[in-house]
This record gives structure tokens, C-alpha cells and sequence, in this order.
């Protein structure tokens, strides 16, 4: 058994992690801690806050006690808005709080952007335009060319986590560009984790979303790599050999 820890903000998308788990059909269990949001908004500071240290470590020992190997936060605007260095900084202090292996769904955009293949990605954001544009210079500093941009101008996770499979698409199309070779959904408060086969159809290329990008961020630090189609592109590819 492999137990994957998440630190997920609130309560918005969550119900995806249960959906992922059993999709993946394997020996792996994905736990839970909930931390908290305070003002619920899509603004920077407030972001910036989200994930500050003492709130992400609250949650680490209830991952330690579940046996969790590697910990992933679960918030792309929390990560991202501390920028490259920043972003880096909060994974280290997370680490060393948690005592084990961990990442964040930012990097894991960047580490699956190059899993996949993808030369340039189109960005579909429920973000407003400000915070969108910062999740694209995030992706630029990891050498990730960034086609598109749009943003939808939702000011809260819980607007977010309204969403059903209509509104994903349409913002994944909207989107799209011919150039792109992939196209990202960034927020973990949007339900996606049902929708991949549907999204991956309809635009015919892979589509990253942030919810399916973390379990496996989560997974590439344990180097489990688990085939399974019903996540999309992203869960179907051989493993990176490592040198």
C-alpha cells in the first residue's frame, strides 16, 4: 500500500480525491487534511496566506499518522503566487515539517507539462486576470511556453466548486488554441476528475487539471507510475527514466 498525503484548502473539490482513488485501481490510498482558507478569495494577498507555513502545518501530523509517504499542498494560486523561488521555499519548509518527501500542484503543472510531451499549453483559469497571469509566469520560469491565457474572473474557491461538467468544457474550449499541445486547468476547488475522457474527446488533445495533476505529482515522489485511462493522457504514459 502506498498512502498519499494531501493538504487541501477547504472545502470545494475534495470529493474528487475519492473519485481518483478508485480509478487508479491500485495498492494506493489518498488521504486528506483539510486546511484553512480564511477569506475565501481570489485575491493575491489573501493567497499569499492561504499557504503560509503555520497553516500548512497544521495539517502535517495528521498525514504523518496515516502513514503517509509524500505530501502534496493542493492549491495551484497558493503556490504560485510566491513565485518560482518562493514556491520552492514553501516546499521546502513543508518538507521539513512533514518529515518526508514534498511538492505542491504548481510545480506538479510543471513537472506534468513535461511528462506529456507538451512543447506549449493553453491556460484555462477560473482565476481573475491577475492571478491567471501569475500562474502563467510561474509556468514560463519552469520553460513552460504559454500560448494562451484566459481567465474567468470567479472571486472565490466556493463560486468554483459550483462548476459541472458544461461550465468545464466551455472553459476549456475557450482556452483552446490550435498551437497548444495541451491545455491546463489550474484550480483544485474545480471539480475535473470526472471529466477527463469528456474533456480530452471534445478538445482532442491531453488536458492537465489541477486535482488529477496533484495525485500524481504525489505519485512521482513516491516513483509510483500507475496506467490509468480514466485520468487521462497524463496517467497513460511509460514511466520517466530517471538518470
Amino acid at each position: 500500500m502506498t498512502a498519499l498525503g494531501f493538504l487541501y484548502p477547504g472545502h470545494s473539490a475534495e470529493d474528487d480525491y475519492p473519485r481518483i482513488e478508485q480509478l487508479l485501481g491500485s495498492d494506493i490510498r489518498l488521504d486528506l487534511a483539510h486546511t484553512d482558507t480564511g477569506e475565501d478569495t481570489h485575491r493575491v494577498d489573501a493567497l499569499r496566506q492561504l499557504g503560509a507555513p503555520e497553516r500548512l502545518a497544521a495539517g502535517v501530523e495528521q498525514l504523518r499518522l496515516s502513514g503517509a509517504e509524500a505530501v502534496v499542498w493542493a492549491s495551484t494560486s497558493g503556490g504560485f503566487v510566491h513565485g518560482w523561488e518562493g514556491a520552492h521555499e514553501q516546499v521546502r519548509a513543508l518538507a521539513r515539517a512533514a518529515g518526508m518527501p514534498a511538492s505542491s500542484t504548481s510545480f506538479g503543472f510543471v513537472h506534468a507539462v513535461k511528462e506529456i510531451g507538451a512543447a506549449r499549453v493553453a491556460i484555462g483559469a477560473t482565476y481573475p486576470d491577475d492571478v491567471a497571469g501569475l500562474f502563467a509566469g510561474f509556468l514560463r520560469a519552469g520553460g513552460v511556453e504559454v500560448t494562451a491565457l484566459r481567465g474567468s474572473g470567479l472571486g472565490t474557491a466556493a463560486e468554483v466548486g459550483t462548476w459541472g461538467e458544461a461550465e468545464v468544457l466551455a472553459l476549456a474550449r475557450e482556452a483552446d488554441t490550435p498551437d497548444a499541445d495541451a491545455v491546463l486547468l489550474p484550480d483544485t476547488a474545480l471539480h475535473t476528475a470526472a471529466h477527463l475522457p469528456a474533456l480530452e474527446k471534445d478538445l482532442g488533445k491531453p488536458v492537465l487539471t489541477a486535482n488529477q495533476v496533484t495525485v500524481w505529482e504525489a505519485l512521482r515522489l513516491t516513483d509510483r507510475r500507475v496506467n490509468a485511462p480514466g485520468l487521462g493522457a497524463l496517467f497513460t504514459r511509460e514511466p520517466i527514466v530517471q538518470a
